[in-house]
C-alpha cells in the first residue's frame, strides 16, 4: 500500500487559526515536508510548530534560488522546474514506502503556495487530498476591520509583478482587490495604484496575524522595508469611503455632484473617486458617465447634453427612493456644469427632504493654464460663448467689461456645429481693448489623447481652428510669452505696473 499525499493548509501565521483537521493531519502524519529559502528559516514549520511530534521524518526542500540570476541553461524557469521534479521524487519515495506525507503551505495549499508543484506532479499517481486554509487576504481584512466586498461588489486578486500599467487598469476596473507578491514588486504596485487614481483608498499590511504584523495606508509605507509576507488591499469601497456624517445613513438617499476633472482618472480628486465607489447610481451626460468603470452593483444612466434639467430631475427621484446617487460632470460641477442644475431643481418644494453634496474638480481652465505655464496668474475671469442659455448681447457685454478690466479671461464652449461666428466677434470685441500681441493659448483635449495646446496672439487667432473641443484663455495687458526650449512659456506676473 502507497501512503497518501496531503496538502495542507496553515492559514496566515498565527497558529491559533490552523484548522482542526489540519493540526490533526500534521500530527498523525509520517512524513512533514516544507519550503524555504536557503536561509533554512521556513514559516511554514514554524507556524505549525505546536502540532509535530517527535520521530516524524522532516523533508526541508530548499529552494535553489529566489531572486537571483543562475547559470541553468533553462533559466530561472528551469532551475525552479527541475527543483519542484527533485522535490516530487523525494516525496514519492515516502509514498512508494508506505508513509503519509503532509506539505505544509502558508494560507492556502492552492492560493499562490508552493505546495501546488507537488500537486501537479503527484495527485494522479496517489491518493491525494488538500485542506484549505485562511488565506492572507482574509487575514488582512481581519486585522483592518474592513470588510473585502459586499452586495454585488467584485473582488480581484493580482500579483505585484504584473507591469504597472496592467496593474493599474486593472484596479480600475474592480470594486476591491488585493495584491499579492510584494517585497521587490513595491514600488511598481504603489505606482499602479497612483495611476488607477486609488492610491488614498488602499491599505498595506505584513505579516498579519504574527506577532510581527503591521499595517499603515499603502502611501505611507517605505519600499525598502516592504518583505515578501505582504500586501496591499483595497477593500469594499462600501465600507471604504469617505462620507460627510449626515451621508453615513444607508437607508436614505442623497444626490452628490462631482468634478472628473478635464480628462482620465488621473485628475481625478481622492474624495471624488470615493463618492463614485459608494454609489448605487451614476448619472451624466453620456461620454463622461462612459469614462467611467462599470460596476457590477451599480447602474449607469447617460444622456444627451441638453436635458440638464431632467437629468437632474431624474437623480433626485431616485435618491428620494433610497438610492445613494452621483451625478457627474467634466471638470468642476460649479463651472457651467450639472452642480448649478441640480441644485437648481433641489431648491423646489417637493426635493425640500433630500440631502445635495457638490464635490469639486479640477477645471478645464487649471487644466489648459497649466499646460501653458500661469496665464491665469493674476486676476482673471471665466466666460461662456454659449448663448443656449443667455442671449449674445449680454454675453457681449460681459466680454466687454472683461476687457475694459483688463482681466485675463478664460472663455468656455467657445463654438459648435451650431455656432459658429462668435469666437470671430470675440475676438474683434477684444481687439478694441486688447493689442493684436496679447498672448492667447488654445487648449484641445487637455488630457487626453487627442491633446493640443497651441500659443498664439488675439491679433492672429483664427476662429475657423477653434471648436467645442477648445478653451481659450486670452491675456491681460500684462501677460506675456518668452521662448523656452520646451516652446513659449506664457504667464501673467503677480504685481501689476502701478505698485
Amino acid at each position: 500500500m502507497t501512503g497518501r499525499l496531503w496538502g495542507v493548509g496553515l492559514g496566515p501565521g498565527d497558529p491559533e487559526l490552523v484548522t482542526v483537521k489540519a493540526a490533526r493531519l500534521i500530527g498523525a502524519a509520517d512524513v512533514i515536508a516544507f519550503h524555504s529559502a536557503r536561509h533554512g528559516r521556513s514559516i511554514a514549520r514554524s507556524v505549525a510548530a505546536p502540532y509535530l511530534r517527535d520521530g516524524q521524518v522532516e523533508e526541508h526542500l530548499v529552494y535553489p534560488l529566489t531572486t537571483e540570476t543562475t547559470d541553468h541553461p533553462g533559466g530561472y524557469q528551469g532551475a525552479m522546474d527541475d527543483f519542484y521534479a527533485e522535490c516530487a521524487q523525494r516525496l514519492a519515495a515516502h509514498l512508494d514506502a508506505g508513509r503519509d506525507v503532509v506539505v505544509l503551505a502558508e494560507g492556502d495549499p492552492l492560493f499562490y503556495g508552493s505546495y501546488m508543484h507537488m500537486h501537479k506532479r503527484l495527485a494522479d499517481r496517489y491518493e491525494c487530498e488538500v485542506v484549505p486554509g485562511v488565506t492572507s487576504v482574509s487575514a488582512a481584512a481581519a486585522v483592518l476591520g474592513r470588510p473585502l466586498c459586499e452586495r454585488d461588489e467584485i473582488l480581484t486578486v493580482l500579483p505585484g509583478t504584473l507591469p504597472p500599467d496592467v496593474l493599474a487598469q486593472k484596479l480600475r476596473e474592480t470594486d476591491a482587490a488585493a495584491v499579492m507578491k510584494l517585497g521587490r514588486t513595491f514600488g511598481n504596485v504603489r505606482e499602479a495604484f497612483e495611476l488607477a487614481g486609488r492610491a488614498d483608498e488602499a491599505w498595506y499590511v505584513e505579516r498579519a496575524t504574527t506577532d510581527k504584523q503591521r499595517t499603515a495606508k499603502l502611501a505611507d509605507v517605505d519600499p525598502s522595508e516592504v518583505p515578501y509576507f505582504s500586501l496591499a488591499l483595497l477593500p469594499s469601497p462600501i465600507n471604504n469611503t469617505f462620507e460627510r456624517p449626515e451621508q453615513q445613513k444607508q437607508d436614505e438617499g442623497s444626490v452628490t455632484v462631482v468634478g472628473l476633472g478635464p480628462a482620465g482618472p488621473e485628475w481625478m480628486t481622492p474624495e471624488v473617486r470615493a463618492a463614485l465607489a459608494s454609489a448605487d447610481d451614476v448619472i451624466g451626460y453620456g461620454p463622461y458617465v462612459d469614462r467611467l468603470p462599470d460596476r457590477a452593483r451599480q447602474r449607469k444612466h447617460g444622456s444627451d447634453n441638453k436635458v440638464e434639467s431632467e437629468r437632474a430631475a431624474f437623480a433626485l427621484d431616485l435618491a428620494r427612493k433610497g438610492s445613494r446617487v452621483v451625478v457627474v460632470s467634466s471638470g468642476d460641477p460649479g463651472v457651467f456644469a450639472m452642480a448649478s442644475a441640480v441644485t437648481e431643481v433641489a431648491a423646489e418644494p417637493e426635493y425640500a427632504d433630500l440631502a445635495v453634496h457638490v464635490l469639486p474638480g479640477m477645471t478645464a481652465a487649471q487644466a489648459v493654464a497649466s499646460r501653458a505655464g500661469a496665464p491665469l496668474g493674476h486676476d482673471y475671469c471665466v466666460l461662456s460663448l454659449s448663448d443656449r442659455l443667455k442671449p449674445w448681447d449680454v454675453i457681449a457685454a460681459r466680454l466687454t467689461a472683461a476687457a475694459t478690466a483688463d482681466l485675463a479671461i478664460a472663455i468656455y464652449n467657445p463654438a459648435s456645429k451650431s455656432r459658429t461666428w462668435q469666437v470671430a466677434a470675440t475676438r474683434e470685441l477684444l481687439l478694441e481693448h486688447r493689442d493684436p500681441g496679447t498672448p492667447v493659448v488654445v487648449g484641445r483635449d487637455v488630457g487626453g489623447a487627442n491633446e493640443s495646446v497651441t500659443i498664439t496672439t488675439l491679433g492672429e487667432l483664427d476662429p475657423a481652428t477653434v471648436d467645442m473641443r477648445c478653451l481659450l484663455l486670452i491675456g491681460s495687458s500684462q501677460t506675456r510669452s518668452v521662448e523656452r526650449p520646451g516652446g513659449p512659456l506664457v504667464f501673467t506676473p503677480r504685481r501689476y505696473p502701478a505698485v
